[in-house]
């Protein structure tokens, strides 16, 4: 479904406002009474699209088109022969969390700047792999690709029209080069703190095809080298119950800590913006002589006159003063931003009465191919440590999954803050029960 989350309604307070939280156990529930297949059997990812405004029709609607798509499936089903590959697209996308100097991260996002260039040390990894899945029928002719990439389409279409973002264009160009009515099929990786690289790039319009047409194009260049045959199927999914955080009073705490120190760093500034931006234009055009031109401070020199370069040593020392105040606005932003997100979450998992939250891992084998799901929005980390830990070649992460639990992180990455981290509602001891279950699922399929 090109939509941001299944079923995140009630979790995100009405947020991601699309899918109710009904939605699946309805749909599953219909489709096993209506057509026989087991519910548990039945997978629904969302491409995590972010429009702005709501993107679906109404509840019972999109249940009926939903229902409807399978019931025309299986009306139309042929006999295919089935082939698993893999792709590489590296240049759209990147980590949005900046390693920092003093070991904690910055997250690139819209809600708060940049941090300053000196601070950065780093960036973090990406998952450039094309999971590619491919249905021929018996004559040869493609009758679906299923390709599977970690991404994050926060990228909005120029003209502000409802799309499937960069993901519905890759699907575009691939069906339109391949034809005979070929259907390609998107399923979203662990793309959590995953952002294409243009995100913040103030100077190029938002136009999604680029990044679209490089996502298509390379599926398609691994695509004709993966051959299919007769193959099975098998499905396992269980639940899980795991823990929520615990630690978000001691988290606000020290933000709060963190903000008042920043505060105190405001004193004593005397410039404004009006007086400040001249005097840092003069002071970067000419630091030796900003004031006024060389033969007027080489003349005072001459005559023993110090009073223009102590005026500028004091202007110097206003100008950085005002720096060190805008960077530390820049700061004390995200961590406002920050505390009331926490505050959001603790709110939520005190509001739930417990201290667990159910979670689906489902396992689908189709040949070669593992495809295991979380409900969570898996950060890269976990998606490449389920690949890793994978017997089979191509095992592939399909996060966003049959439900929604907001940002799941690796346990390492709490330390060091960053927007995954605050918008979370998990302990991270998560992190080794989903990964201990999802390897035990694809051994046993």
């Amino acid at each position: 479904m090109d939509t941001t989350a299944i079923g995140g309604r009630g979790i995100t307070r009405g947020m991601l406002n699309d899918v109710g939280d009904d939605f699946l156990l309805n749909l599953r529930g219909r489709i096993q009474e209506k057509l026989k297949i087991p519910g548990c059997n039945v997978l629904v990812n969302a491409s995590h699209t972010h429009p702005s405004g709501r993107l679906l029709c109404d509840d019972s609607e999109q249940l009926n088109r939903i229902f409807d798509a399978v019931k025309q499936a299986m009306r139309n089903m042929t006999a295919v022969k089935v082939g698993v590959g893999c792709g590489r697209e590296d240049r759209i996308t990147m980590n949005r969390n900046l390693r920092l100097k003093n070991g904690k991260n910055w997250t690139i996002r819209h809600t708060n700047p940049c941090p300053p260039d000196e601070e950065v040390a780093g960036v973090g990894p990406i998952d450039p792999e094309i999971g590619i899945l491919r249905v021929d029928r018996i004559d040869g002719r493609t009758l679906a690709v299923v390709y599977n990439f970690a991404c994050h389409p926060l990228f909005g279409d120029p003209q502000g029209a409802i799309t499937a973002n960069f993901p519905g264009i890759a699907s575009k160009v691939i069906e339109d080069t391949l034809g005979n009515d070929a259907m390609a099929l998107f399923l979203q990786g662990a793309g959590g703190d995953i952002v294409d690289v243009f995100f913040k790039d103030f100077n190029l319009t938002r136009d999604i095809k680029p990044l679209g047409t490089m996502l298509g194009l390379s599926t398609l260049k691994a695509l004709k080298n993966i051959r299919t045959k007769n193959t099975s199927l098998s499905v396992i999914s269980e639940m899980i119950a795991l823990p929520r955080r615990t630690d978000i009073p001691k988290r606000v705490k020290e933000l709060e800590r963190e903000q008042a120190e920043l505060l105190k760093s405001l004193r004593f500034t005397s410039l404004n913006f009006k007086s400040f931006l001249p005097l840092y234009v003069k002071h970067a055009l000419n630091p030796e002589y900003p004031s006024d031109y060389s033969y007027r401070y080489l003349q005072a020199e001459k005559i023993s006159n110090e009073e223009l370069s102590a005026m500028d040593d004091h202007n110097r020392r206003s100008v950085k003063k005002y720096l060190r105040n805008i960077y530390a606005m820049e700061k004390l932003t995200r961590i406002q931003d920050d505390i009331a997100t926490l505050k959001k979450h603790q709110a939520i998992n005190d509001e739930s009465g417990k201290s667990t939250v159910s979670a689906e891992v489902q396992g689908i084998k189709i040949g070669d191919c593992v495809l295991i799901t979380s409900p969570a929005e898996v950060l890269v980390e976990i998606g490449l440590n389920v690949k890793k830990a994978s017997p089979y070649k191509h095992t592939f992460l399909a996060a966003f999954s049959n439900g929604y639990l907001h940002y799941g992180p690796p346990a390492t990455e709490y330390s060091r803050g960053g927007y995954e981290v605050t918008e979370c509602l998990l302990a991270p001891q998560w992190q080794k029960i989903f990964e201990k279950k999802a390897n035990e699922i694809i051994r046993r399929l």
